[in-house]
């Protein structure tokens, strides 16, 4: 890479799915393959940036935020919260989302299962999709869509957010606050962690309370991810991980994406958009330090996440970049922390 190529971009966590699930456009997968759609993403501005996709959330949103920002999408917005079937309806519609984006791109988008197939679109300029379940409630309802959704292509998921769960209590704490928040993972949910491992799936630790992390760690035989999440010495947000969680994510092989969104970088743990850069690059920094130069990828959370000013969407990804050189980040060490490691730890997990 010399100073005028811009470097590969694979990131380990987006909520695109969600956000076209939510969309009140006409079309909002033609949108984002031939316009501009509202947001952090869409494919021009992908092809720009250089940005190649990367693990694609399906995702349930909040009842509240569903209720009172698009009640539409309910049968019934007098209700406490979703129905079981509202549940299930609504992660099998973003899968049909993530299909649609790939059958009606003209070839442009394609849903990943291999890292061949990651690295032929990187050679031919497609946008990769690689399925991510962030938080598993509709398996709980019907335990069977594991194997439909796997065969549909999911390869990644998040068995917890943060609400309880029949597979374990989830993660919810005011800032500051240790990721020591609950219980860990319940009978069901090291059911479902030993299912996806049996399946050579990508187990993401970011919604883990602590103990539930821990139980993963002895669990799960293979590299251990943590798709979004920041460090807990820098940012005492519960989601962001202690030096303890890092070690041992760093013994499994795994990796730790750095999260975009100003709430998991700032030291005071605002949502203050008037967050600098550099505030990015010590995440990197202090990750690399404690895990190794290769363990440590992008987990940006674009269009799920509140972002620095200087870094308002996708097209701003060079400002990072830039940022990093300046801080004397070499060609190798970006294209490993851009890409290069993403690529790795999913080829380990999915032999």
């Amino acid at each position: 890479m010399n100073a005028n190529t811009k470097p590969v971009i694979f990131d380990g966590h987006n909520d695109l799915l969600t956000r076209l699930w939510l969309s009140s456009a006409a079309d909002p997968v033609h949108d984002f393959i031939y316009g501009t759609l509202p947001g952090h993403l869409d494919l021009q501005r992908c092809k720009d940036a250089n940005w190649m996709g990367g693990l694609f959330s399906i995702f349930l949103p909040p009842y509240a935020y569903v209720k009172n920002n698009h009640p539409d999408k309910l049968a019934d917005p007098s209700h406490s919260d979703f129905t079981p079937q509202e549940i299930v309806d609504i992660c099998c519609e973003q899968l049909k989302l993530a299909q649609q984006l790939e059958a009606r791109s003209d070839g442009q988008i394609q849903i990943c299962t291999s890292l061949e197939q990651i690295q032929a679109c990187q050679q031919n300029k497609q946008l990769a999709i690689v399925l991510h379940l962030e938080g598993a409630e509709f398996l709980a309802i019907q335990p069977d869509l594991l194997d439909v959704f796997y065969e549909a292509g999911l390869r990644s998921i998040g068995p917890l957010w943060n609400r309880k769960s029949l597979f374990g209590d989830g993660l919810n704490a005011s800032f500051p606050h240790s990721p020591d928040t609950g219980s860990g993972l319940t009978a069901q949910g090291k059911d479902l962690i030993l299912k996806c491992s049996e399946k050579h799936m990508l187990i993401d630790v970011s919604h883990m309370n602590e103990r539930a992390f821990w139980d993963t760690i002895e669990i799960a035989c293979q590299p251990i991810v943590a798709t979004h999440s920041n460090s807990h010495a820098l940012c005492q947000q519960a989601r962001n991980l202690t030096d303890q969680q890092l070690a041992a994510i760093k013994q499994s092989d795994g990796l730790v994406g750095v999260n975009f969104d100003v709430a998991f970088l700032r030291a005071d743990g605002q949502r203050n958009t008037q967050t600098s850069l550099d505030v990015i690059v010590d995440h990197l920094d202090y990750l690399i330090d404690h895990l190794g130069e290769d363990h440590v990828g992008f987990g940006s959370d674009f269009d799920g996440c509140l972002l620095p000013d200087e870094l308002s969407d996708i097209s701003q990804i060079s400002m990072l970049i830039e940022r990093m050189q300046q801080r004397h980040f070499s060609n190798r060490l970006i294209e490993k922390v851009t890409s290069k490691n993403w690529f790795t730890v999913l080829d380990k997990v999915w032999q």
